[in-house]
């Protein structure tokens, strides 16, 4: 997690340009038109789209190419999810509304529930003073979280799993103008389908189709934003020790542009823990064993090293590589077909380091609710308008402190240089007052916007530790084990 500032320079007004060729919703409908929607892709945003749309409709259908009914382990679809996630603050608070007794749920399968500024974080190698902030942090292993929360979707009326299932493409009306279902094919025997629906939504992720489908039916693809990060993450899971964490549910040392190793090393469940490091620009942790400890080693501050290096592991080290952050801007397409929604990392994959995607797509199920709420067929445009607001603080967070490292291609505007030089001095003043560590806990976990550090009661708080900007802290790194005489290496 890290928190960062950029700009929005020019958005508002090419929104208002494209705003009159956009239809308003129509009140009102007959109860044939909700009778079926389906929902492309099974993970965290399809789960949650599904849990929103069986309010409104008969039947919800879930097509997925994975097994992904009564699964809790990684698949082969989601290679990401084996590495750390944590649900915080928003999402959390979303997912108890939609779920009832979710947290409590994950608590009483002794997965770790913690608050988010109790935590142990380092930004620049320096530590965070601890606050308690009321802000509730979920960090199980992401396959089980999202296995609870699918298995809720699916025991309820009308909604229907289909996976195993790949997705061939959509139907639409003679003209375009409308898109009426979707062609799947049952990957155990080749058998397709068509599956009509009054409303098709893509939670696909990173490799949704929907700009390659807009163009077939001869609508333009959304412009895209990328913020070329290639970030590698390097998980491995251990054996949870007595003492290993002296209390809290995670340690964590935030890579920053003077320390740009970094790592999450927490709790995921009674007496299991993982260790996810990170790197940027180029540089991945390494997957052999011995590497991968001295990658751990060389990390700004000891405390992880101290923990894993005589900790039994329970599985290899496994890679994942992240090449940018993407935004697909479908709120800025004057014609767009109706029946067709598209919400999720099919909109918007951020830099996973800034734990933002589950509770962006928590908010982006809300958005969906409010829209079904006011009755009449959903306008694309003005959902993806909604997907768009609630896309923009999160994303100026991790494409503002992305373009804090020198070796990332971007656009620094006045903006974003001035909010990264500000968030420099709010993150050291925090190693030195918990009103501080409370309020950057807040803007991380999007309860409140980066504005917020910058009101004048919280401003001075950070001014008078840090006037000017913080020098470069110096790393700390564990000294290499002894060689002991007739011990191998």
């Amino acid at each position: 997690m890290r928190v960062g500032v950029t700009g929005r320079e020019g958005r508002t007004r090419r929104t208002e340009n494209v705003r009159s060729a956009i239809p308003e919703e129509v009140p009102a409908m007959t109860s044939r038109t909700r009778d079926r929607a389906v929902v492309l892709g099974g993970s965290m945003a399809g789960i949650l789209a599904a849990r929103v749309l069986a309010e409104f409709y008969t039947e919800v259908v879930v097509v997925d190419r994975d097994t992904v009914v009564g699964v809790r382990g990684p698949r082969r679809g989601t290679p990401h999810t084996r590495h750390a996630h944590g649900l915080h603050a928003r999402g959390q608070l979303i997912l108890e509304d939609l779920f009832p007794g979710f947290t409590e749920e994950l608590a009483s399968a002794g997965m770790p529930v913690g608050d988010l500024g109790e935590m142990r974080w380092f930004f620049d190698a320096r530590r965070l003073r601890p606050a308690r902030t009321g802000l509730t942090s979920l960090t199980p292993p992401r396959p089980y979280l999202e296995g609870c929360a699918r298995d809720r979707v699916a025991a309820l009326p009308g909604v229907v799993f289909r996976d195993g299932h790949e997705i061939l493409g959509l139907t639409a009306t003679p003209s375009h103008e409308r898109i009426t279902g979707v062609r799947i094919r049952r990957i155990a025997d080749d058998t397709i389908d068509e599956l009509a629906a009054d409303l098709v939504v893509d939670a696909t992720g990173r490799g949704s189709r929907t700009p390659v489908w807009l163009e077939e039916f001869g609508y333009q693809r959304p412009d895209e934003e990328r913020v070329k990060i290639d970030l590698a993450y390097t998980t491995r899971h251990y054996r949870t020790e007595p003492g290993m964490f002296d209390g809290v549910q995670s340690i964590n040392p935030v890579a920053s542009p003077d320390h740009p190793r970094g790592a999450f090393f927490g709790q995921v469940g009674p007496d299991r823990c993982i260790l996810s490091l990170t790197g940027i620009l180029g540089d991945q942790p390494p997957t052999d064993p011995e590497a991968f400890l001295e990658y751990v080693r060389s990390l700004p501050v000891p405390d992880i090293y101290r923990a894993v290096r005589g900790a039994e592991p329970l599985d290899d080290p496994v890679s994942f590589r992240f090449p940018a952050s993407v935004r697909r801007r479908y709120e800025r397409l004057t014609r767009f077909p109706g029946g067709l929604l598209v919400l999720g990392d099919a909109v918007c994959s951020f830099n996973p380091v800034y734990g933002q995607g589950m509770s962006v797509a928590a908010i982006e199920a809300t958005a969906l609710r409010e829209r079904l709420r006011r009755g009449g067929p959903v306008v694309p445009q003005l959902f993806h308008r909604d997907v768009s607001r609630a896309i923009d603080i999160p994303w100026d967070v991790s494409a503002g402190g992305d373009l804090a490292f020198p070796g990332v291609e971007g656009r620094r505007t006045l903006k974003v240089r001035f909010g990264n030089a500000y968030m420099a001095r709010v993150q050291y003043a925090a190693t030195k007052d918990a009103r501080l560590t409370d309020g950057m806990m807040r803007v991380a976990g999007l309860i409140d916007p980066p504005q917020a550090l910058m009101r004048p009661r919280t401003a001075l708080r950070v001014l008078r530790h840090a006037l000017r900007r913080p020098p470069k802290a110096l790393a700390r790194p564990a000294a290499a084990d002894p060689v002991v005489p007739g011990h191998p290496g």
